[in-house]
């Protein structure tokens, strides 16, 4: 069966932009967690965020699109620019049929919808831009990337919170599997607006504290929520053997994948993590002890974070496989956040480091996990795991695998 690999990656996160950048600030626990500067939080409970700093659009975008589109497709944009660089895509590599794009989306474009909400209620109709019809869509991302890089094969989009960056990612093997040599995966958010902060705050799990270094603390006995972020990846997947005839360096194989739902209370409530990862390894022909490393989901619930730890423990043994948190330098990104996962855990076999869990000053003794702290931790890369959980009840977890 063909293999899908990972031959390019582009990121952008509250604590780097670009994949040196972010890698070099996740190795050294520089977080990008701050209090609110988008707009006036001081009047909610919940004031810190992962904001990112220093992105101009008017950089990567022309004077013409930057109307047209949300603060989270401009960053999108920018990210798949620098994916295709960082995979050594030249036009013309593929024809536009042979490249598709399959990204992950759950708010849409909050900021874009506020401001011409606004201007509907406090000048009328005649003053909403007519981009509104798109811009806040949750699958403009999709549709923009394809058309900003002729990519006219098998294209979507995919909401399930988390979970749906895994998701996206997977389509994007089964299109490579189908017979597509390349496909732009990932996911990008951005909802720091008052309206996007209300529905985060409504949505419940949000971190309460004021202090940025233990707002967000996954796997703690006393966590009290996460911290809201913006941001994301987008990954260039190709076709193995075409990536390997134009000379193209590989990441990683996207090696495995499963996705589950929890069971309804009125159901029994039963969770689906486990059976995730079980599945997982599965698809992917490989033994829990092949496995180095666990990107964990982490939400900073106590309830969820417990229910997590039990299903890792479960799989691997007590304390049998580092486990680490980098978003909790960034905040949860939605949609963003497990196609950034994807990217540090590949950033991670490609150096053989593991980045640490910041913030974190012991894990609860009853979760039996071993969770990475402090400092990057050396180790032989050979397979990793990613998790990601959604609200609603949806889980996903995809294999990733070294190319020798």
């Amino acid at each position: 069966m063909t293999a899908a690999v990972v031959t390019g990656l582009g990121v952008a996160a509250p604590n780097g932009l670009g994949v040196e950048k972010y890698w070099t600030a996740t190795l050294a626990g520089t977080s990008g967690i701050r209090p609110v500067r988008r707009f006036d939080a001081s009047g909610y409970a919940a004031r810190l965020a992962g904001e990112i700093d220093g992105f101009a659009p008017e950089e990567h975008l022309s004077s013409r699109m930057i109307p047209q589109t949300d603060r989270m497709t401009q960053l999108a944009l920018a990210a798949s620019d620098w994916a295709l660089a960082d995979a050594g895509v030249e036009p013309g590599s593929y024809a536009t049929d042979e490249m598709g794009v399959s990204t992950a989306a759950g708010a849409g474009g909050f900021e874009y919808g506020q401001r011409e909400l606004t201007a509907l209620w406090h000048e009328g109709p005649e003053h909403v831009s007519v981009y509104m019809s798109f811009a806040w869509f949750y699958a403009v991302n999709s549709g923009q990337i394809s058309i900003r890089h002729g990519m006219r094969g098998p294209s979507g989009v995919f909401v399930g919170d988390q979970a749906g960056g895994l998701d996206a990612l997977a389509q994007a093997r089964r299109s490579v599997r189908r017979g597509v040599p390349l496909v732009l995966s990932g996911g990008m958010e951005s909802a720091l607006s008052p309206y996007g902060w209300v529905a985060r705050l409504a949505g419940g799990g949000v971190s309460e504290s004021h202090d940025p270094a233990r707002a967000y603390r996954p796997f703690e006995a006393d966590a009290s929520g996460h911290v809201p972020g913006e941001g994301g990846a987008i990954l260039v997947v190709e076709d193995a053997a075409r990536a390997r005839a134009r000379g193209a360096r590989v990441y990683g194989e996207v090696a495995g994948y499963a996705t589950t739902f929890d069971a309804a209370p009125r159901h029994g409530g039963a969770l689906g993590l486990r059976r995730a990862v079980e599945a997982a390894l599965a698809d992917a022909a490989t033994d829990p002890s092949d496995i180095g490393v666990v990107f964990a989901d982490g939400s900073g619930s106590v309830a969820a974070d417990r229910a997590e730890a039990e299903a890792i423990a479960a799989v691997f043994g007590p304390g049998g496989v580092p486990v680490t948190v980098p978003k909790a330098l960034t905040g949860r990104m939605n949609s963003g956040a497990a196609p950034v996962d994807t990217a540090c855990a590949l950033l991670s076999l490609r150096d053989g480091l593991i980045p640490p869990t910041a913030g974190v000053r012991a894990v609860a003794p009853d979760y039996e996990i071993d969770l990475v702290t402090g400092t990057p931790r050396s180790w032989y890369p050979g397979a990793a795991l990613v998790l990601a959980r959604g609200a609603g009840g949806f889980n996903a977890a995809v294999v990733l695998r070294r190319i020798a």
